[in-house]
């Protein structure tokens, strides 16, 4: 059953349900909100620098000429080591928890701290783990170069 969900999801998708969970969480847990001075700069910040490292990462794919689509990493046609990849293995996944950190940011909530911690573990079980053994599967010795000198996340 759990396999089932492998690959399944898009993450940007998975973010935007778990952004709005967020949403809808702290909507009902007041008691839990906290005062974070210059939220709305911290929020922006944070969510301007996960767009970029995101976009970072989709440029060095769309030069390599090989898919974004994440949930096929069987269609992947080259090992793209370069540019952002050079410091962590999934830059859009990255981008995409520092949105969901930066929304935590704006929402001054103990409870949207959770948030990004959960889109983590859900890609990292559901999406990374899998891609991981896609690219094992057909790029071998060179993709396992690769994970040893760079990190999954940063």
């Amino acid at each position: 059953m759990v396999q089932t969900l492998e690959l399944k999801v898009p993450p940007p998708a998975v973010a935007l349900l778990i952004a709005v969970a967020m949403w809808l969480a702290v909507s009902t847990s007041g008691a839990l909100a906290f005062a974070l001075p210059g939220r709305l700069a911290v929020a922006i910040a944070l969510a301007v620098l996960g767009v970029a490292i995101s976009a970072a990462g989709i440029v060095s794919f769309r030069r390599a000429r090989t898919t974004v689509n994440p949930t096929r990493p069987d269609a992947t046609s080259s090992l793209v080591a370069t540019g952002v990849y050079r410091f962590t293995r999934n830059p859009m996944y990255l981008g995409l928890f520092l949105v969901l950190v930066g929304w935590a940011a704006y929402l001054s909530n103990a409870v949207a701290l959770a948030g990004p911690l959960l889109f983590a573990l859900y890609i990292n079980r559901f999406q990374i783990v899998p891609e991981e053994r896609a690219l094992t599967a057909k790029f071998g010795a060179a993709f396992d170069d690769y994970r040893r000198r760079t990190r999954r996340w940063i």
